[in-house]
């Protein structure tokens, strides 16, 4: 079975609200990101560096099945997940369906529901690869 290719295109990186992106799956897009504000790759709070990277099933305590993403330099347990706003990142990577506000705070909506159909779609497969590249470099 030939791995799916996930890749994901950051096209605003805001200090005090996040990175946000959209996710594509074979070239389409999929749903949009949202990521920690870029922090020199500081585990829990920074985003991933832009680059290559393989990702694998996993089971988190916090967050039940999910994917990894591996060997981003000096982090470990960065995940795929639901979340709304830059808080719930925790240095992962949030799945959401559209770009938004809570609490008058720009957020990323339907997290949840999103997340479920990215697990659902992607449910065959144990790996994928994932590259991380920015709008504005």
């Amino acid at each position: 079975m030939i791995l799916p290719h996930i890749e994901i295109i950051r096209i605003e990186d805001n200090f005090q609200f996040g990175t946000f992106g959209v996710l594509l799956i074979q070239t389409e897009i999929f749903c949009v990101t949202l990521e920690p504000h870029e922090f020199s790759n500081k585990r829990n709070i920074s985003c991933i560096p832009p680059g290559n990277y393989e990702c694998e099933r996993t089971v988190s305590l916090s967050f039940g099945t999910t994917y990894e993403i591996n060997n981003i330099p000096d982090r470990d347990n960065v995940l795929f997940h639901a979340g709304n706003e830059v808080e719930d990142t925790e240095g992962c990577v949030i799945v959401a369906e559209k770009f938004g506000k809570l609490k008058g705070n720009r957020a990323v909506l339907n997290s949840g529901k999103t997340f479920t159909e990215f697990m659902n779609m992607m449910h065959p497969y144990e790996k994928f690869r994932l590259t991380i590249k920015e709008a504005w470099a």
